[in-house]
């Protein structure tokens, strides 16, 4: 046996290494703390997620569950050791052009995993390609753009040339580069410069209880490297916290009684030797337990403030909704359930706090640093100019880290300590105490005239918002607006309940609600269609909205909306995908049947019928760089990109000319959240402004005209108009403290406004739409689904980045064939993801992106977002064809082999 006194040698990267190291240790644990190579990211820590996938004598292995004793004398190669020099390999320049990174978390794990494969096989066929890479997982990218890469490889690459217009190319990311190389920095790879501490959250293991805690000091005489315990009583300023102004009813650890399983009780902080070794059972603590509050079953009410557990209601009205029910040619109605639906981001939450002086500074990740640090500032009983939020690159987001998670521990305990202080969240750790999508229970009616026109719609949803409000009433209100579908409805009641439970807090997860709305309108539209002789896909058009639509809120709609035309663009797809499972059906008596299904969607831009500002500045230096200072934070959708190509056409320089300062909330204005698809739509629109802003300051000092060409070129500025050309001395003006001499400001908030009692308003200046179609194919004697094709026409405005486009609906289709199939967060049972299913690359169909380009006139260069929009359609479609390859209409997402053949049986039965 190998004596820990005794180094290990092997091979590193193609260099020869010794190292002392436990022979115990975990590999990935290594890498990153004792070698620094923190390109190896941990997800999981069991070997479920394949992040931190290495090549271990050219086999790719999950560091994770590798010790590090099996180093010795074997060859080891980490995503550090694929670029030669400063010059991408093959593999990695095929990422970067295919826009296969997108937060890039999981990219270094695919590079190793590809790697593998095409040292075997330098030509693989797809199926190889989704063997090989089938043991990691990947969040944002619906998968199909790695594949892309992988079988792209050998390409010799396109000549790079400088397109004319920064807006509508197919840019690689501004931050690629980062994330093919393994050099990114998320939460857990963000050191401070000084010694750290480590804080471990202690958590309530059961969903409704009191507590009493005991005397902390035998603990701390058994291990003196812990150095305090925090509790409730320790919390500076305000021990609660939450989304709305109002709505302020989260502690930061419990005071005595807890309300969901995996809520902070106490914290531990001291060195991470120390709170390794430290047992929960050796923790002073005493538990009550009391009866849950559950959606089914109700209970007593968990805030005094939420009586019956009701935190608020929604509500839609207009015209006579029950008359035109009762007078319809055809009327349907339906009853939908789905369950908790967990984020399952590859980042686990993570980062650091220190205080400097009378400030507090959090480095983390985040995809809302201003809501952060407004947030801060209260816990810790000071202003919010005294915070200073960091974000991180975000492994993933997708609304779950929109949330305060790991930042008020971090800052109280740092601001209490003087001493810089880390959080690492568990994967089981992030997945028990963090958010959700909201479980429904939904009711549902909708009428037709013999001629197919939608004459009525009646619904109401309830949504477990679980222990706290979160973002509670956001879905609460946006989900009523959309419930109808982007259809035109004369009579529309459309209601929702927002109820307390003991469950995790439910919060913002792509869409707000309304993939769950989907689920039951859009079977609502395939069962009216078949009453009347209709086909699905004529009765969505005769109904679609579009340029002057009247939406149920009775606002109009203007130009950029674009249903109509999604759906004829995606005819001639349905068509043929219908005629393909008819002959398959028709040739096949064994237990596969094949179904096509169609929905639409429609989705409002930014907040519902609420102030939804951002701000941008852009600014050219002493030494003549054009420099944009965004808030807006990149999750992954690639919001840094169009943020550079935007403003780069709004001053008029190439975009490779336009540096970027992002997210740090001193240095940047408030951009508001990476949430709502707002992004593209009302922060692109404040980094036009702000480019124009600037274009015509440099214009001016030239006097030169509207039309002239900006030049920066070798640190000077030359404007040339016509046959004038001027060169502008900027070596005189004073600078502030990023060297900024002249800049251009911007400010956007889209104009919406209030909703009255019933629903009735303007609550989005832009709507993105969308339908989509999906093949699938049942097993009806196993009940399981497989999606074999999705075709997806999204009306997106213009596409500010084609290949960043189509990668958002690609991961949006991935989340709704989760939703649809597979996902269902279940508290205590499901906190890992092992057991917790995602679709994996083997699960991801072909897709086939339509972008359709109807510019909205209020959108920058006509763009509106696509990230939610991506996914709401792509669920309610899959379930449409399971109805049509089986006859079964699936009430419950999502569709587990156990509900499906359930569906099947009542078929068989009536």
């Amino acid at each position: 046996m190998r004596s820990p006194a005794e180094p290990l040698a092997f091979t590193l990267n193609g260099q020869a290494v010794r190292l002392h190291a436990d022979p115990g240790r975990r590999l990935a644990d290594v890498l990153r703390d004792d070698l620094g190579l923190t390109g190896t990211k941990i997800g999981c820590n069991a070997g479920d997620c394949g992040a931190c996938t290495v090549l271990l004598d050219g086999a790719q292995v999950c560091a994770c569950m590798v010790p590090a004793g099996r180093l010795e004398g074997r060859t080891l190669v980490t995503v550090e050791g694929l670029a030669e020099g400063k010059t991408l390999s093959a593999l990695q320049a095929a990422f970067l052009r295919h826009g296969a990174a997108q937060c890039g978390i999981c990219t270094p794990g695919m590079l190793m995993a590809a790697g593998d494969l095409l040292a075997r096989t330098p030509a693989p066929t797809e199926p190889e390609v989704l063997d090989a890479l089938g043991g990691v997982l990947c969040r944002c990218t619906g998968y199909r753009k790695i594949v892309e890469a992988v079988l792209d490889v050998a390409a010799v690459p396109p000549a790079p040339t400088a397109p004319a217009r920064a807006v509508g190319a197919r840019l690689p990311k501004v931050d690629g580069v980062p994330k093919v190389t393994g050099a990114e920095k998320f939460g857990a790879d963000a050191l401070p410069d000084e010694p750290c501490l480590t804080l471990r959250v202690v958590r309530s293991p059961h969903p409704h209880a009191r507590f009493t805690l005991g005397d902390f000091a035998p603990l701390h005489a058994v291990h003196p490297g812990l150095v305090r315990v925090l509790t409730a009583a320790d919390i500076p300023g305000r021990n609660l916290y939450g989304i709305y102004p109002t709505g302020k009813d989260q502690p930061v650890l419990a005071e005595g009684y807890v309300r969901h399983r995996g809520e902070a009780v106490f914290a531990l902080v001291g060195d991470a030797e120390t709170l390794a070794t430290i047992r929960d059972a050796d923790l002073p603590i005493a538990w009550e337990l009391l009866p849950p509050v559950t959606f089914e079953d109700g209970g007593p009410d968990l805030h005094v403030h939420a009586s019956d557990n009701v935190l608020c209601r929604g509500r839609v009205a207009r015209g006579d909704t029950a008359a035109a029910l009762a007078g319809a040619a055809a009327t349907a109605d339906i009853s939908v359930r789905t369950a908790f639906v967990e984020h399952a981001y590859i980042e686990p939450e993570a980062g650091y706090a220190r205080r400097v002086g009378d400030r507090i500074e959090v480095v983390a990740c985040t995809q809302t640093p201003y809501m952060d640090r407004d947030e801060l500032g209260p816990i810790l009983g000071i202003d919010k100019t005294q915070v200073r939020v960091v974000p991180t690159a975000v492994g993933g987001g997708f609304g779950g880290k929109l949330d305060l998670s790991m930042q008020p521990l971090a800052c109280v305990a740092a601001w209490l300590l003087h001493r810089p202080v880390r959080i690492v969240y568990t994967r089981p750790e992030s997945m028990a105490s963090t958010t959700k999508r909201h479980p429904s229970r939904i009711t549902a009616e909708a009428a037709a005239d013999a001629e197919g026109h939608l004459t009525a719609f009646r619904f109401h949803g309830d949504f477990d918002t679980g222990a706290y409000a979160s973002w509670g009433p956001t879905v609460a209100n946006r989900v009523p607006v959309h419930a109808t579908g982007p259809y035109f409805v004369p009579n529309v009641l459309c209601t929702t309940t927002a109820l307390h439970t003991n469950g995790p807090p439910s919060g913002a997860f792509r869409g707000f609600g309304v993939p769950q709305a989907s689920i039951a309108g859009e079977a609502l539209l395939d069962m009216l269609a078949e009453q009347l002789g209709l086909d699905p896909w004529e009765i969505r058009r005769r109904n679609a909205l579009g340029v002057g639509g009247v939406t149920a809120t009775g606002q109009v709609l203007g130009a950029g909306a674009a249903l109509p035309e999604c759906l004829d663009a995606i005819k001639p797809r349905w068509d043929a995908l219908r005629a393909e499972a008819d002959a398959f059906n028709r040739a096949h008596t064994g237990p596969l049947r094949r179904g096509v299904g169609i929905a639409c969607m429609w989705y409002g831009i930014g907040n519902t019928s609420l102030a939804n500002p951002s701000e941008m500045v852009m600014g050219i230096t002493r030494d003549g760089r054009a420099v944009l200072f965004s808030g807006a934070v990149d999750i992954g959708q690639g919001s840094n990109t169009i943020m550079v190509q935007i403003a780069a056409d709004a001053l008029g320089v190439p975009a490779a000319d336009v540096g970027l300062v992002a997210g740090d909330t001193d240095r940047t204005r408030d951009a508001g959240k990476t949430s709502a698809s707002r992004q593209t739509f009302v922060s692109g629109n404040a980094a036009k402004q702000a480019g124009e802003a600037l274009r015509a300051e440099l214009l001016r000092r030239a006097n030169a005209g509207p039309d002239a060409a900006i030049l920066l070129e070798n640190g000077r500025i030359r404007v040339t108009d016509g046959v004038m050309s001027t060169l502008l001395d900027l070596s005189h003006l004073p600078a502030d403290d990023e060297g900024v001499v002249l800049r251009g400001e911007g400010k956007f908030d889209p104009p919406t406004t209030p909703l009255d009692d019933d629903g009735q308003g303007i609550p989005y200046a832009s709507y993105a739409f969308a339908a989509q179609v999906a093949l699938v194919e049942v097993d009806t004697a196993l009940g399981t689904v497989r999606a074999l094709r999705i075709v997806a026409a999204h009306d997106v405005g213009r596409a500010i980045n084609p290949t960043q486009v189509e990668g958002q609906i690609h991961g949006g289709i991935a989340q709704g064939l989760g939703l649809a199939l597979m996902e269902e967060y279940v508290p205590g049972r499901t906190e890992n993801l092992h057991d917790y299913l995602i679709p994996t690359i083997g699960d991801i169909p072909p897709i086939e992106t339509i972008l359709v380009e109807h510019a909205d006139p209020l959108g920058p260069y006509g763009a509106k977002g696509v990230g939610e929009p991506a996914l709401i359609a792509t669920a309610p479609a899959i379930l449409n064809g399971i109805f049509f390859a089986t006859g079964a209409r699936i009430t419950r997402a999502p569709a587990t082999p156990d509900r499906v053949l359930a569906a099947l049986r009542a078929v068989r039965a009536a």
